[in-house]
């Protein structure tokens, strides 16, 4: 499996400049926890940050800023990781526990956003994943149980 097949394709995204306040109704809006930070280069959403909602909690309302003074830019966690859309899962969970972190934004051979993936996703997937493998000792019971008569 590669990252552009599992990865969620609806990524809310905004871009630095935009208020705390644009963002947050953003996060409500869409019912996320993250966006994506973009910034335009040549009409493509090349990712540059990501902010939470931890973020706009830590960052900003535990610290009392108001919030007319401070961009989405202040306060989001700066990007150096996105993955390729043809990396292996393998590899990009790899990647996200050696940079220790839960969500990284997956890209396209020109840096374009296309997907989000999140620890949640990847838990959700591997774990679908175990349960069918888990299936399978059911499944040669009874394959046995009728291939084979008892003594």
């Amino acid at each position: 499996m590669t990252a552009g097949s599992v990865c969620t394709r609806d990524v809310v995204i905004a871009t630095p400049e935009m208020s705390i306040v644009e963002v947050a109704r953003l996060m409500r809006e869409y019912h996320v926890g993250s966006l994506v930070i973009v910034d335009d280069r040549a009409g493509k959403n090349v990712p540059v940050g990501i902010v939470t909602d931890r973020d706009l909690v830590i960052e900003v309302l535990a610290q009392e800023v108001d919030l007319k003074s401070v961009a989405v830019g202040d306060v989001m966690s700066q990007m150096p990781l996105t993955v390729k859309e043809t990396e292996s899962l393998w590899d990009v969970i790899r990647r996200m526990r050696a940079q220790g972190v839960r969500r990284v934004p997956v890209v396209d051979n020109d840096d374009s956003v296309i997907g989000i993936i999140s620890v949640d996703d990847l838990v959700q997937l591997l774990g679908d994943e175990l349960n069918a493998l888990a299936g399978l000792f059911g499944t040669e019971q009874r394959k046995e149980a009728h291939h084979r008569t008892r003594p």
